[in-house]
């Protein structure tokens, strides 16, 4: 079973998302081409520190009601709580929103956060919206399509099921990295060299800036600077 250890993250969190997803393209090749959020979402705290957790999942729906009798919706939703609390910690709290128009009703606002919050989550990924942005929860990230005043009819449908957010494909239990470019799922089984593989892309990015920098700089230099650069290994 994996385990995210506070180093982990500490040393994860040293790196923005853009520099995990080149580390990701040295040490896991095939994952070029997906893996990753590809519509933009907001971020809503872009200063906070990369968030870094365990991948908790769920869907909802907010333009009708939901379809349940009322002792039925109280019983999803207490489910849905507690896997939230009972799941691995820290968490990132990923949620598809499964509506023909999605972000029609928020889920995320000051009372959601705080909840969450206090299960050990750090932060959301959803392409659905949110709300009470002054008021959400010290320290609580948000990545969302939309900001909206409404909670509508949301309601959560399903939990801890694969999902589609934003064009990123996630599993309950995924490692997440996110910032304010977006979110990226880390292998579980290269999370510790993920490190290693950026300060060897920043080797290589940094011939080639420092030769575009200089005075006189042309096609022959720049050729000479990525020539010097494939060879740091």
């Amino acid at each position: 079973m994996f385990v995210l250890s506070p180093e982990l993250i500490a040393e994860l969190q040293t790196m923005d998302t853009p520099t995990v997803c080149n580390a990701l393209e040295l040490l896991v090749p095939a994952r070029r081409g997906h893996g990753f959020t590809t519509t933009p979402l907001v971020c809503t705290r872009p200063h906070l520190k990369p968030m870094v957790g365990i991948a908790r999942t769920a869907t909802i729906r907010s333009a009708h009601p939901t379809d349940l009798n009322p002792a039925q919706a109280r019983q999803l939703s207490d489910a849905y709580y507690a896997y939230i609390d009972q799941g691995a910690k820290p968490s990132v709290i990923v949620i598809q929103d499964i509506d023909e128009n999605r972000g029609y009703g928020a889920f995320w606002g000051e009372v959601n956060s705080t909840i969450h919050k206090g299960f050990g989550c750090v932060g959301l990924i959803t392409d659905g919206g949110v709300r009470d942005l002054p008021d959400v929860a010290e320290g609580f990230q948000m990545l969302a399509a939309q900001v909206i005043p409404s909670h509508a009819y949301v309601h959560v449908v399903d939990f801890s099921r694969p999902i589609n957010v934003a064009g990123m494909r996630v599993r309950d239990g995924d490692l997440i990295h996110a910032d304010q470019h977006g979110a990226v799922v880390i292998p579980h089984e290269v999370a510790d060299k993920v490190r290693g593989a950026a300060d060897q892309v920043i080797r290589r990015e940094r011939v080639i800036i420092e030769a575009a920098s200089q005075p006189g700089f042309n096609i022959e230099k720049l050729r000479a600077a990525q020539g010097k650069a494939a060879e740091i290994h």
